[in-house]
């Protein structure tokens, strides 16, 4: 796998939190707004929260990115100019830096990628999430197929890079159907898609609707049937997955989030960012207020929009360590996590999962999490972490 070296790589994520409407599956951070988003106002309070993160790391080198939401595609390109050139002005910038930008695949927001790319972008991912209209519109999506594809075309002339999203286990939906959707993206994907199975978040308007019965997804069979024809699908097009839900050619990888998985070092800027910074020998995990307008307020009087800034422990690490690093086709070093933890992992239950598939060792030591492994990973961490 290519990108920075993991061992310092260091990462900045930028939360732009504002929707045209709320996805009735989305339980991140965004919010809908009626009235014009000062976003004059919100850059000057970005580059604040900027300046006093990057004095708190300083000797990091960005080596990624992220405009992330919400959907940042809705800032106009000389607002993405000034966080960028923020972040340049605060950090030291990797010459070879990827700097990614998530897009709602809509025609108004695809005429803003020449601009985004003159103000400094060079990868976007685009939300398409389906390629069907009445999937769209059950996803609670505002553009059509024909637009996302349009958008993605427009991505293509634009960026060497680009990548999109789609949900699948969708309600309804077969192996057939899927297999037919996924090809069909493959041939419009350059470099890189992520491929999420439909969830149920709690809060959400489909959690009501799927504790109601008035939404079903496809059980539990299905959904193993359709997580196995994406993996032999997508491998066999030469995308195979890197991570559990993310498959790219060999050296597309998405470079910021293999910092997240690697768990190396990044700062979150702006409302409900987290960031992992070493300071002082310690690793703080560190979130900010999620509501838009109490965030701006904070960062006007104080600086940083910063609620919890918490020093994890030995044992807090190694989890985190373990839980993301597991999702990687890569898998991890046990030496690492023994020197995070203080603590081997377990040899018997590492010879257990291996007799059950869920895992192997890599002829360099590495313990990764197999292909059957994959759909219960959750069940694999806890067994290592227990």
């Amino acid at each position: 796998m290519t990108g920075a070296d993991p061992t310092t790589a260091f990462g900045v994520y930028v939360h732009w939190p504002f929707c045209l409407s709320k996805c009735p599956y989305c339980d991140f951070n965004s919010h809908v707004r009626h009235a014009p988003i000062d976003e004059e106002r919100f850059v000057r309070a970005f580059a604040r929260e900027i300046e006093t993160t990057a004095a708190r790391s300083r000797g990091s080198e960005v080596s990624s990115i992220f405009l992330g939401g919400g959907t940042p595609s809705l800032m106009q390109p000389q607002t993405v100019g000034a966080v960028l050139d923020a972040i340049g002005k605060h950090w030291s910038v990797a010459d070879d830096v990827e700097v990614t930008l998530e897009a709602n695949p809509t025609s108004v927001e695809a005429t803003r990628f020449r601009g985004y790319r003159t103000a400094g972008v060079n990868r976007v991912s685009l939300g398409v999430q389906a390629l069907d209209d009445s999937s769209l519109k059950a996803l609670g999506r505002l553009h059509t197929a024909r637009e996302a594809l349009d958008a993605v075309a427009i991505a293509r002339s634009v960026f060497d890079r680009y990548s999109f999203d789609l949900i699948y286990a969708r309600p309804d939906q077969t192996p057939a159907m899927w297999t037919e959707e996924l090809q069909r993206a493959i041939s419009e994907a350059a470099e890189h898609l992520s491929l999420y199975q439909l969830t149920i978040e709690e809060g959400t308007p489909f959690f009501g609707l799927h504790a109601a019965g008035k939404l079903k997804t496809p059980d539990e069979a299905i959904a193993r049937a359709l997580y196995d024809v994406t993996q032999e699908i997508c491998a066999r097009h030469g995308l195979p997955a890197y991570e559990i839900s993310n498959h790219a050619r060999p050296g597309a990888e998405c470079r910021h989030n293999l910092v997240y998985w690697r768990g190396q070092q990044y700062a979150g800027i702006g409302p409900g960012a987290h960031g992992r910074l070493d300071i002082d020998g310690g690793r703080h995990a560190i979130a900010t207020e999620k509501r838009p307008e109490a965030w701006l307020m904070r960062v006007e009087a104080m600086g940083n929009g910063t609620v919890t800034d918490d020093l994890l422990n030995s044992e807090e690490r190694a989890d985190e360590f373990l839980l993301m690093g597991l999702r990687l086709r890569e898998g991890i070093d046990p030496q690492r996590y023994a020197a995070l933890s203080g603590r081997f992992l377990d040899p018997r239950r590492i010879a257990i999962l291996r007799e059950e598939g869920a895992i192997a060792i890599s002829p360099d030591g590495r313990l990764r999490v197999t292909q059957d492994g994959f759909p219960v990973l959750d069940a694999v961490v806890a067994d290592l972490a227990a």
